[in-house]
């Protein structure tokens, strides 16, 4: 079983109901949550848009490869109304992006692993402290709690519901 981080982010529509369907098919096509993070509020990253965005953290154990990964996220956000735009950062139904696989270092075309702006962003730093504080990054090495501390990104993120798993 590999260790997977994912974060998962809505914008439009029922956020809450768009992170709990996208918690539900990770489950089935993807593997088991073993951790979730609180739900944050946040300011769009990278664009303008009146919406904030809902985020939140999982870990999920699965016996997928990474590009088998993505290959079922694909799915997942298009099944949940995902349309793709040529722009890089946009307002979406979902958003489900792969921050780390166990401790591997990846990249190819498609994919990154670690996600190469996680520690830019507040808004996943934030549940990911929440869930494993003490995770190192396998390129920074440092800490999640220290990549908070050093991270660029000022803007607004707070708690709105709790975890419940």
């Amino acid at each position: 079983m590999h260790k997977l981080y994912l974060s998962t982010g809505s914008n439009l529509g029922d956020k809450n109901s768009n992170l709990l369907k996208a918690k539900q098919s990770i489950s089935i096509y993807i593997g088991s949550i073993i951790k979730t993070s609180s739900i944050y509020v946040s300011e769009p990253w990278g664009f303008q848009s009146e919406e904030q965005f809902y985020n939140q953290l999982l870990i999920v154990e699965t016996d997928l490869l990474p590009q088998e990964v993505l290959r079922e996220i694909h799915k997942i956000e298009k099944a949940l109304g995902r349309k793709k735009t040529t722009k890089q950062w946009d307002s979406r139904v979902i958003d489900i992006d792969i921050l780390f696989y166990d401790n591997v270092i990846y990249s190819s075309n498609s994919l990154k692993i670690p996600h190469p702006l996680l520690q830019e962003r507040k808004f996943v730093l934030l549940p990911l402290s929440e869930i494993d504080n003490e995770y190192i990054h396998p390129i920074i090495n440092m800490s999640i709690a220290e990549l908070l501390t050093h991270c660029p990104d000022h803007s607004l993120v707070q708690i709105i519901n709790q975890n419940n798993l």
